[in-house]
């Protein structure tokens, strides 16, 4: 496993991460859960990503099982806040009260004594967004956090968090969690280079877009044991399981053949050719996958084979000012 620090940090996070969205306290069992994160650590992954809405708090309490057996500076812990955690109107957001209170729900639930990586899971339109800044501040300064950061935001409310903490001498925000994958290449744009421009380092999720990067998906052949075989997530694969996208799959696993790596791996370590990556988040429903899919850190692709990847996509962003590829969005400041 290799290491890249964290934006502007020195916090050194593995380029792989294990997520706990819909596995943890969810569709596997918690021992499945506690090999996942064997695997993991013996790997050489140090990130565990989670939220706290994550079925309703259950992944953290399964996380809080599991963590209690390794010693606590020895790995990275990330959670979020933002989303529903109750019925009254203060359960959701980014206010003051929510963020201090849900951080507190959230120690208590991992029964940890801090959060290393703190993220604001979506903005937050009704709270201003000093007030949000202030909060994650304080909860840094009190040692109840250590990092924080955000999940798709854009590029410009990422830059307001930035000016309002220079402003006011606050803690910064240090990472983004946004979608980024082969098909859904949106993040080049502009928050990438954003984020490269202000010091937030990336940690991307959903890398093998709900697993047809995988290759294991055909058209209207869905497998069973798989994510896309469950009610919740076939509308999130509607729009992406295409015979377009099947046949470009198809063409990328030759090239994961011709290079001996496998068709996940080969998806993972493209996304790790971007120097603003910090790291990305793999799910997993098995502890082998989790090995396997670790296998990409370190996976170097040459010029040559990102040049045939690409051809191969077709979907590289374009620039709306010089009609060409936008480079990763690094030349664009965004605002």
């Amino acid at each position: 496993m290799e290491y890249r620090n964290l934006g502007n940090t020195g916090l050194k996070v593995s380029e792989i991460s294990l997520g706990t969205w819909i596995t943890f306290g969810g569709t596997i069992s918690d021992e499945v859960a506690k090999d996942c994160v064997k695997a993991a650590f013996d790997c050489g992954i140090n990130v565990i990503d989670t939220a706290d809405v994550y079925h309703t708090g259950k992944a953290e309490i399964t996380l809080a099982k599991i963590l209690k057996d390794y010693k606590r500076s020895d790995y990275v812990l990330a959670t979020k806040c933002f989303g529903t955690m109750g019925k009254t109107p203060n359960d959701k957001g980014l206010s003051r009260k929510h963020v201090i209170e849900a951080c507190d729900a959230s120690l208590q639930r991992m029964e940890v004594d801090y959060i290393d990586l703190y993220q604001c899971h979506r903005y937050d339109v009704t709270t201003p967004l000093e007030e949000t800044v202030r909060a994650m501040t304080d909860l840094i300064r009190s040692g109840k956090v250590h990092y924080w950061g955000v999940s798709q935001w854009s590029a410009v409310e990422i830059a307001n968090a930035v000016r309002i903490a220079e402003r006011y001498n606050l803690e910064k925000p240090v990472s983004n969690q946004p979608i980024y994958n082969m098909l859904n290449r949106g993040l080049e744009v502009e928050v990438m280079g954003t984020c490269a421009n202000e010091g937030l380092g990336l940690i991307v999720y959903s890398p093998l877009a709900q697993g047809i990067l995988t290759g294991k998906y055909k058209v209207n052949q869905t497998p069973e044991d798989s994510r896309g075989g469950s009610e919740g997530t076939k509308q999130l694969l509607a729009k992406r399981l295409t015979e377009e996208n099947l046949a470009k799959v198809e063409e990328l696993s030759k090239i994961a053949n011709e290079l001996e790596i496998s068709m996940p791996q080969l998806a993972l370590a493209w996304l790790l050719r971007a120097k603003p990556l910090s790291s990305v988040i793999i799910g997993a429903s098995r502890p082998s996958q989790v090995t396997e899919n670790a296998k990409a850190s370190g996976v170097k692709l040459s010029q040559e084979v990102q040049d045939k990847i690409e051809e191969i996509l077709g979907n590289a962003p374009v620039d709306q000012y010089t009609g060409s590829p936008n480079g990763y969005g690094f030349e664009k400041k965004g605002f």
